[in-house]
């Protein structure tokens, strides 16, 4: 028999108005890499610090601490490769690393997973609104013949193709919220 996993942020005022301050914070996030494709640092850190509060405060204080330690680590370890090989920002793996504050590594390690399933959705989504879709799919069955994606840039598949970069961070923070206040869902 499967084990219920609760909710992050319910069974007392103290873990409600946690969730508040969590869930403001990632949508502060949401529209900052929307419009400027970029985290602040101090985001970043707001959200580090806070978590590390919340930690303290919700429940036995050494545990908390550990947990959000751990979960900060792991956010990290995750997403460091993705930033190594050009896939996401260094602010994209900031980010998570200050989310798994709030998490602790269980729900971090499920919020990464439930954030690679949006991020790929919304990946399709953005190409779809900007057209681009045709273009991706071109250049990875050109790589897939030349055996390298890197040897196609998108300028010979179309003359003077721009894009934006996919705000990566709407898609962690979509992942952290589920995680947080739906647990059964990831």
């Amino acid at each position: 028999m499967s084990e219920t996993v609760p909710a992050m942020f319910t069974g007392s005022y103290v873990h409600l108005a946690g969730g508040v301050v969590f869930s403001l914070l990632l949508v502060l996030v949401c529209v900052s890499d929307v419009r400027s494709r970029k985290i602040p640092n101090e985001l970043v850190l707001a959200i580090l610090v806070t978590g590390l509060a919340y930690a303290l405060v919700a429940g036995d204080p050494w545990l908390g601490l550990r947990r959000s330690v751990a979960g900060t680590l792991l956010g990290f370890g995750i997403w460091i490769g993705f930033y190594l090989v050009g896939v996401i920002g260094a602010g994209d793996v900031k980010f998570f690393a200050s989310v798994g504050a709030w998490l602790g590594p269980s729900a971090t390690w499920r919020a990464a997973l439930a954030a690679a399933v949006i991020g790929g959705v919304l990946a399709v989504w953005f190409l779809l609104a900007e057209r681009r879709l045709g273009v991706v799919l071109k250049r990875i069955a050109l790589g897939a013949s030349s055996g390298t994606l890197a040897s196609v840039p998108e300028q010979m598949i179309v003359a003077g193709a721009k894009h934006r970069p996919l705000p990566y961070g709407v898609a962690l923070a979509i992942g952290a919220l589920v995680v947080a206040w739906v647990p059964g869902v990831a």
